[in-house]
């Protein structure tokens, strides 16, 4: 029996050089709790990656990005993450978070560093290691190695 990795299609949203991160509920039995990564998650059948980037950023933050392109695809055993790229162009107090214990825009910065504060947390708390190498490539070159 073979393991097919999980398929999930998540969202690099930018405003101002800044990018837009999701803190991530503070649950025990959820992956990565308590660090900041992207809005987005996992394809529901027979949903392409497309259509599941927009139903996620709609859930999540009830946002609809005037447009979107896929800037790459990053896979491992576990994960097959499709990366998308939209602008961000509503202010955050627009924005609902229905999902995830905050939300912020990071700077290149912060991303380099691999942590940024969250008032509602009222600490600093780490990036999703994936996350923070997907946005640190992308602001290389500008996509992703598809």
């Amino acid at each position: 029996m073979t393991h097919q990795p999980v398929r999930v299609a998540i969202a690099i949203l930018d405003r101002d050089d800044k990018f837009l991160f999701q803190l991530r509920d503070d649950i025990p039995n959820i992956v990565y709790p308590a660090y900041w990564g992207f809005f987005g998650g996992h394809l529901d059948p027979g949903e392409t990656p497309h259509e599941a980037v927009i139903r996620e950023l709609q859930e999540e933050i009830a946002y609809f990005p005037p447009s979107i392109s896929e800037v790459g695809c990053y896979s491992d055993p576990q994960v097959e993450r499709h990366v998308f790229h939209a602008p961000l162009t509503v202010d955050l107090d627009q924005l609902v978070l229905k999902e995830g214990w905050d939300m912020a825009l990071l700077t290149p910065e912060q991303i380099q560093h691999g942590s940024c504060y969250s008032a509602k947390a009222d600490r600093i708390l780490p990036l999703v290691p994936a996350a923070r190498q997907i946005i640190l490539d992308f602001l290389e070159v500008g996509t992703l190695a598809k």
